[in-house]
């Protein structure tokens, strides 16, 4: 099994926790239910507000089917707006 794993780093926008947080949780459960998700995860970093995102899926399709989803391009043209920074 060829298991590609990826961590993405949110930094909200001062006063955007909350929303971060919604748009976040929205997109979790679409991403677990997704039949090639491994694992999907979301913390949040007790010493500020960033938020990690931990992903594993089976493979490179995985990827580009969870990246072409619905509840995925919701949450890209929702979070855009929300955070200051954003690395993967």
């Amino acid at each position: 099994m060829e298991l590609i794993a990826i961590t993405a780093i949110l930094k909200p926008k001062e006063g955007y926790e909350d929303d971060v947080r919604r748009v976040l949780e929205e997109v979790l459960g679409g991403s677990r239910n997704e039949d090639l998700c491994v694992q999907y995860d979301v913390h949040q970093s007790i010493e500020d507000t960033t938020f990690v995102i931990n992903e594993v899926w089976a493979n490179q399709e995985a990827v580009e089917s969870h990246i072409s989803s619905l509840h995925y391009q919701k949450y890209h043209n929702n979070i855009a707006n929300l955070i200051s920074s954003g690395e993967v």
